[in-house]
């Protein structure tokens, strides 16, 4: 199969119908290059904002609150797109109102059949914690499609192997990510090549990229798009399977056979997936010596 994931950069949007276009196009390009698995990235969404003016998209508490009321009409053209498009989508996550008060990390998957269904993010980052006031949402979940077993870790949840150890079974781990800095970036990029190595599997990462004036929330994006796989048998050496031009919107696109990951798992070079219970007793015997 065909992956590809989004450097993705944020409009100012004068109408609803100019954010259908932006998306259409999005994943018009990605299908006619025969992708069937499309990776938007971190809080994409928040573009949505601009809908509402410049005083709501400037403001951080009333521009989650925007985005969030929109996220039906989201989810009715996501739907109408991979059903169109016959392609697996993984939409741009957004903050969305639950009952508990505040708002979620939530991005939504959907199917070609019409389906859908959503990835909470776990953990928050301090800005998120301590500025947004983001919180943590529901458990982690496996996909189970067409295109194999797919979890998602959005973007610090990338960086706790804990996190990635619950999605072992995962074939494809996508990473979407929202980061400020290249050494946000890297951080999270170290974290999906890491989950790739431990699980034996492949993960996708896409990346908000530009700089955002009129928000107070995503004025400032630094990344692209990679897809990453074990160093070993049937994978790049470097792991790298493919990158994206740093910071350049657009796609990064990957071929990914489900019969090398399970090559690797049943016969790598080294079998992580399979040795990580022996950590257990290691840890738990770690005794101070002093010198």
């Amino acid at each position: 199969m065909k992956l590809a994931t989004a450097a993705y950069n944020l409009d100012w949007l004068d109408s609803w119908g100019q954010y259908e276009d932006k998306l259409e196009a999005w994943v018009s390009e990605a299908t006619e290059q025969g992708a069937e698995l499309l990776v938007f990235p971190e809080y994409g969404a928040m573009e949505l904002s601009t809908l509402n003016g410049a005083d709501v998209a400037g403001d951080l508490e009333r521009s989650i609150r925007a985005v969030s009321d929109r996220m039906e009409d989201v989810r009715i053209v996501h739907t109408r797109l991979a059903e169109t498009y016959s392609t697996y989508i993984l939409g741009a996550s957004a903050p969305v109102l639950t009952g508990s008060g505040r708002p979620v990390n939530r991005a939504t998957f959907y199917a070609p059949t019409g389906a859908f269904d959503h990835q909470d993010k776990q953990i928050m980052t301090r800005f998120e914690r301590e500025t947004w006031d983001i919180a943590p949402g529901g458990p982690l979940k496996i996909f189970d499609t067409g295109l194999g077993k797919i979890g998602v870790l959005t973007c610090y949840d990338s960086e706790f192997p804990l996190l990635g150890r619950a999605l072992s079974d995962a074939d494809l781990i996508l990473v979407p990510s929202c980061t400020e800095t290249l050494s946000g970036y890297w951080r999270v990029r170290i974290g999906a090549m890491a989950r790739a190595l431990e699980n034996q599997c492949v993960t996708v990462m896409s990346s908000l990229v530009g700089a955002n004036d009129w928000s107070e929330a995503v004025d400032m994006n630094t990344g692209t798009g990679g897809i990453f796989g074990p160093p070993d048998k049937g994978f790049p050496q470097t792991g790298v399977m493919a990158e994206g031009v740093l910071n350049q919107p657009g796609w990064t696109y990957a071929e990914v056979d489900l019969s090398t990951i399970a090559d690797v798992r049943a016969d790598g070079h080294v079998l992580n997936r399979s040795h990580w219970a022996e950590q257990t007793p290691r840890v738990d015997s770690v005794t101070i010596c002093s010198l």
